[in-house]
């Protein structure tokens, strides 16, 4: 829910921003007259409906064998499957890229395993967004350009669920936008807990939608998205 930076009360429907995110009551933006206090951009009016479709990592780095197995060898075709629909309805592509300043590191930024992977089907209208830690919000701009785009409604993608998936769902629930992740167009790699008990890729996935069912985010699947006249 958008907090107007003026008076402070909560916006429950109408609100105005600015290109850089500064948020405002209709009222404040009245008084206003139209002119962001904070940077002297133009405030405009933002639709409380708006949906984005973030794609998190899913880069060449995930292609090394090093990982180990991985379930939902179908996720990149559904997200591919999501994007197409997405974009026909207008609404907001957000492709996030992990980057690491480390030249050993598969995520070194420029390096050729960074990039998004080939298959990913790109368009040049899509926000890029780069992170550095596992929720895509932390030191971006991500929750300005939500914010000055009147969005509300997140739906997370892409790898991997247990890591950047689930921290950045679980915290696009507490700055207050209705999440949803995909369970078929996310995946995860078998993991090794503290005790050296393996837990296979399909179960570290499965366990990982269930901690956000509810609490954080509603799990969906492809079809319910395409079908289901969510978009």
């Amino acid at each position: 829910m958008n907090q107007c930076l003026e008076c402070k009360k909560f916006i429950q429907n109408e609100w105005c921003s600015c290109v850089h995110g500064c948020t405002f009551c209709k009222v404040c933006t009245d008084l206003m007259k139209g002119v962001c206090p904070n940077c002297n951009g133009s405030l405009c009016k933002r639709s409380s409906n708006k949906k984005a479709l973030f794609v998190i990592d899913v880069q060449e780095a995930f292609n090394d064998p090093n990982w180990g197995e991985r379930n939902n060898l179908d996720a990149e075709a559904n997200i591919n499957k999501l994007l197409k629909t997405w974009r026909a309805n207008g609404h907001m592509v957000v492709m996030i890229t992990h980057v690491s300043d480390n030249p050993t590191s598969l995520f070194y930024k420029g390096s050729r395993s960074q990039q998004l992977k080939s298959s990913l089907h790109q368009d040049p209208r899509d926000f890029h967004i780069e992170k550095r830690v596992n929720s895509s919000f932390i030191q971006t701009d991500l929750e300005k350009l939500l914010t000055g785009h009147g969005v509300t409604t997140v739906v997370v993608t892409g790898l991997t669920t247990p890591y950047c998936v689930s921290t950045t769902a679980r915290m696009s629930a507490n700055l207050g936008f209705d999440t949803y992740v995909v369970e078929d167009a996310t995946a995860a790699f078998g993991l090794t807990g503290h005790t050296n008990r393996y837990y296979d890729a399909s179960t570290v996935h499965e366990v990982s939608l269930a901690t956000l069912e509810g609490e954080f985010a509603k799990v969906m699947t492809t079809e319910m998205m395409v079908k289901g006249n969510f978009v």
